[in-house]
């Protein structure tokens, strides 16, 4: 009995072993397979399929963009010089007024009645002038005599354009075409120099003015084209640039621009936001490629070229760049074939299938 219990115990021991010798086999057999694909694999592995351009000359701009604020060709205060009752009021809010248009008076009767009596007097003056001229002409009198009639018809007519002059600035007129603005006082009201009556403003045309950096001092003149984006509009609205500040602002370290925006259908008002956009430079013929197509490095930047087949990668020189394009000064040329997408994966002499060219 227990010898046939000991064959049994070999039986099963002798079994296990030859299954454990037999998996040993199956998986060393499908390991070798795994390698030997896997040597394979990369000589079967599909070509790349990337996107790419055909390099050719075309132009580019260089802008630079800003923030700036529209303005009123002319605008000023109106007040009266000296005090008074106002007794006329010709001011219609948001109305337009031409240039020498009376839009307010105060009370100058007494400056009129002092002009009425000066008259007066300047015409008796000017009557005894002339007769004691006539006597000097004949030796009747001295020459005393008429210095003293010319030099009282003198004061007189001082006197009477120092009442015009008072009288003048009892009134409010227009100083140019414009548009009146919100009226700060009544009619009867008595006001002083400097009291606020209205505002009149020019709207056409407009001024815009903005700011860029330092830098670009040496890059800008007048007679520049400026466009400028206004809220609530689509389309972009252009102006010309017709002033500059001679100096640079020491605290932000910009230079003041000022372009002109003929506003004919007054559809803008002064005191509003605007997004500026300066052309600086313009090239014709320039080499320029998509920003994502370009790969910087440590030592420069490069670009990937579809030559036989295959990546390459090529060193490039950039010059101005666009929200969307970067000029190339060096390093490609014209009929290049430029690898635009999958930068990430290439490799030099990585195979590469075109998928599209533009």
């Amino acid at each position: 009995m227990k010898k046939k219990v000991i064959r049994w115990i070999s039986i099963v021991l002798a079994a296990v072993l030859l299954g454990f010798l037999l998996a040993r086999h199956f998986n060393s057999g499908n390991s070798a397979q795994e390698s030997k694909a896997a040597e394979v694999s990369p000589q079967k592995r599909p070509p790349l399929s990337v996107r790419s351009v055909l390099i050719s000359p075309k132009p580019i701009i260089e802008y630079i963009t800003s923030s700036g604020t529209l303005t009123a060709s002319e605008e000023v205060d109106l007040s009266f010089e000296s005090s008074g009752r106002i007794t006329v009021l010709n001011i219609d809010e948001g109305q337009k007024v031409q240039k020498g248009a009376l839009l307010a008076k105060i009370n100058d009767n007494e400056l009129q009645a002092q002009r009425d009596k000066i008259n007066v007097q300047l015409k008796l003056a000017e009557d005894r002038e002339q007769r004691q001229r006539t006597l000097l002409e004949r030796e009747a009198i001295s020459r005393e005599s008429y210095e003293q009639s010319l030099a009282e018809m003198q004061a007189l007519k001082a006197d009477l354009a120092q009442i015009e002059a008072k009288i003048e600035k009892s009134s409010i007129v227009a100083p140019f075409d414009g548009i009146i603005g919100l009226r700060y006082t009544s009619e009867g009201a008595f006001v002083s120099p400097g009291t606020l009556v209205t505002k009149l403003i020019c709207i056409s045309p407009l001024k815009v003015d903005f700011s860029i950096p330092e830098r670009y001092a040496g890059n800008v003149h007048t007679g520049m084209t400026v466009f400028f984006a206004v809220d609530g509009y689509l389309k972009p609205f252009e102006a010309k640039v017709y002033a500059i500040e001679p100096r640079v602002d020491s605290k932000t370290r910009t230079i003041t621009m000022r372009a002109m925006y003929a506003n004919t259908r007054e559809i803008l008002k002064p005191g509003r936001y605007v997004s500026v956009e300066l052309q600086l430079k313009l090239f014709n013929d320039a080499i320029s490629i998509p920003t994502e197509a370009l790969i910087p490095e440590m030592d420069g930047n490069l670009v990937y070229l579809y030559r036989s087949g295959k990546a390459q990668p090529v060193a490039v020189q950039t010059g101005i760049r666009t929200e969307t394009e970067i000029q190339i000064t060096s390093g490609l040329a014209v009929g290049d074939t430029l690898i635009t997408s999958g930068i990430l994966q290439l490799r030099t002499g990585l195979p590469v299938q075109l998928a599209e060219i533009r």
